[in-house]
């Protein structure tokens, strides 16, 4: 079983002089030498470097306390989430998993055999407590199957766990007094890859600065496409706020294409928009019923003791604990299912080969602020249509609607920010705050319905269905504040739109 390890630590430039003396560090009591030790290590990845390109790095080590697999996942810049597994022949299916989306397809191989030498300091406090392992690395990295080899001496300071952030500076203040000054490298894989590329291998160019209409649109849809093959591992560790995250960029590349048919085209993207709505759908199941029991949750515990009458607080608890197969399983089930990866190899196409329709050459000061502007127009239909409803079911359906496309008004708008700039960030900013509002409204609905449910459940039981009443009327009062509110809020907003 693999278990996970948060890594913060800075990397330094060497030479032959070794560790200064950080005796001098604030806090440090004592700098302990913890020896010697050889650490051997094959780095893992696709032949074109896959993990490598997302700063990923995959490893079988021997020696050292902690040998076995490891994977790192970055998180910020000196800060990487360790994932570790068993010392074993072959890469185990837990870490597979986490790379799946990276590598897709493609074998991962041995690329990379590195040998450390590593001379170990632990600096510690008063108390005789860890703040950080300082080690000195003699390194020597062979490219494998090329024989191409390459040797350095580095500084690695980590902090100990559950350790301040803080006191890296310290040390890094010494260390730069003594004269030694970070890495350029961010890894020691990072830095073999480079040193022992054939020549004729050149890093990958970044994506040229958005010119046309059709390059903030591909731009807007490239971010979207990273942050779900990002969030993947993330959902498969069960990261807070993970599936939240995964399916609103899901939402997000789902409405760049409906939004801009003009600058893509429908034929080429409907179907793939069609398989991120099933995307959506899957991380939505779960995600919706936990929404849910929070909100009723918070708002049983509004109500008197008095007032609740049977066990009001098990059946709701019982209803959002009702999975039949586990969220985890099933939600890996489906990242692990081809129709997932496919998803994900189709997205690649249509940013690497885009369907551009003629529009998409145009300048993006005319071509964006007119496909924003339609999507703001069906809002603003919607919107008038709901006001003119009277309260009930019609109402309902056309308030969630109109919210389903200020969603996508927002998104648009997201994309054209870079171009349009003020405007564009304002309505977005305008849009969000209209979603909130009848969100609020959608999620009144659909706790009316579960506590219609409920109550049937808890009647047929010989139950008391007073207090599922008494929230369903507490609800239906939170929906009539938003409808009485959306009137006088959509009159402050219609002009947003205009200024594009």
């Amino acid at each position: 079983m693999a278990d996970t390890k948060r890594e913060i630590e800075r990397k330094y430039e060497s030479d032959e002089s070794g560790l200064p003396d950080l005796t001098g560090v604030a806090g440090v009591a004592a700098v302990i030498d913890k020896g010697m030790a050889q650490l051997d290590a094959t780095y893992y990845d696709t032949e074109d470097e896959r993990l490598a390109a997302a700063s990923i790095t995959l490893r079988r080590r021997t020696g050292g306390s902690d040998a076995g697999w490891h994977l790192k996942l970055p998180v910020s810049a000196g800060v990487r989430d360790e994932i570790r597994a068993p010392l074993s022949d072959t890469l185990p299916d837990e870490l597979a998993g986490l790379v799946r989306a990276r590598v897709r397809g493609h074998d991962v191989v041995p690329l990379v055999r590195l040998v450390s030498d590593r001379d170990v300091r632990h600096l510690v406090d008063g108390d005789g407590g860890l703040l950080a392992e300082v080690s000195v690395d003699a390194v020597r990295a062979e490219r494998l199957g090329t024989g191409a080899a390459v040797q350095w001496t580095e500084i690695e300071v980590e902090l100990a766990d559950d350790g301040d952030p803080a006191f890296l500076d310290k040390v890094e203040k010494r260390l730069r007094k003594a004269g030694v000054r970070p890495s350029a490298a961010t890894s020691k894989l990072g830095r073999a890859l480079e040193e022992t590329a054939p020549k004729r291998k050149r890093k990958a160019k970044a994506a040229p600065e958005p010119g046309t209409a059709g390059d903030h649109v591909l731009a807007y849809l490239r971010v979207q496409r990273d942050a779900i093959v990002e969030l993947d591992s993330a959902v498969r560790r069960d990261a807070e706020d993970s599936v939240h995250s995964m399916r609103v960029a899901t939402r997000r590349a789902r409405s760049t294409f409906k939004s801009f048919r003009n600058v893509l085209d429908r034929a080429v993207t409907d179907p793939i928009g069609d398989e991120l709505k099933w995307l959506a759908g899957e991380l939505g199941v779960d995600r919706d019923r936990e929404v849910l029991n929070e909100r009723l949750g918070a708002a049983l515990d509004e109500v008197p003791p008095a007032l609740v009458s049977g066990p009001v607080a098990e059946r709701v608890a019982r209803w959002a604990g009702d999975r039949p197969g586990g969220a985890g399983g099933r939600l890996i089930g489906v990242l692990d299912s081809d129709r997932y990866l496919a998803l994900l190899d189709a997205l690649d196409t249509v940013i690497a080969e885009p369907p551009l329709r003629k529009a998409a050459g145009k300048k993006p000061g005319k071509a964006l602020p007119k496909a924003v502007k339609k999507d703001f127009g069906k809002v603003s239909a919607l919107v008038e249509e709901a006001l003119e409803l009277p309260p009930g079911e019609d109402r309902d359906v056309a308030v969630h609607e109109a919210r389903k496309k200020t969603k996508r008004t927002r998104y648009a708008a997201e994309a054209a920010v870079p171009a349009l700039g003020r405007p564009a960030k304002d309505l977005a900013k305008t849009m969000k705050s209209l979603q909130n509002l009848l969100g609020e409204h959608q999620d009144s609905v659909m706790a009316r319905g579960t506590l219609r449910e409920l109550s049937a459940v808890a009647h047929a039981a010989g139950e008391s269905a007073f207090t599922y009443g008494l929230l369903y009327g507490r609800e239906e009062q939170r929906a009539a504040a938003v409808e009485a509110e959306l009137p006088g809020f959509w009159d402050g907003i219609e002009g947003a739109a205009k200024a594009l």
